[in-house]
């Protein structure tokens, strides 16, 4: 399987930071599950999964402002709209059970994705008009 390129260098850097914020809170997640289930350390919480969960979208959404460029000009980062918007709607699903059953602070990420899923169709649609 081929890779796609990077069309530009900022979209290569928004891209690494991009992989960075998503794939975190998932390791965190599955060190938390393999390690208090098999390892027997008891130190290792819910907390440890869940607020890498709840944190990595804020950080999305900063990372989604700060290339605003990449997302106005398909032609520097079409890649990285596509990604970011993928990324945002893979979490939606697990912060709204944070949300239900560990914390209220989950809201905050949601409102966090929603913000990136609806911010980016309306500068998708604008650009296009």
């Amino acid at each position: 399987m081929a890779t796609v390129p990077a069309k530009s260098p900022e979209e290569s850097r928004a891209m690494k930071y991009l992989a960075t914020c998503a794939l975190v809170p998932i390791l965190c997640f599955a060190f938390q599950d393999l390690g208090s289930e098999y390892g027997g350390m008891d130190w290792l919480t819910y907390g440890y999964a869940a607020w890498p969960m709840m944190i990595g979208p804020v950080l999305m959404l900063l990372l989604f402002f700060k290339n605003l460029e990449l997302i106005r000009v398909p032609e520097k980062g079409a890649n990285f709209s596509q990604a970011i918007r993928i990324a945002a709607f893979l979490y939606l699903i697990p912060n709204l059970f944070v949300a239900f059953g560990y914390s209220w602070l989950a809201a905050i990420s949601v409102l966090s994705i929603l913000t990136i899923l609806v911010a980016d169709w309306r500068i998708k649609r604008r650009v296009g008009a």
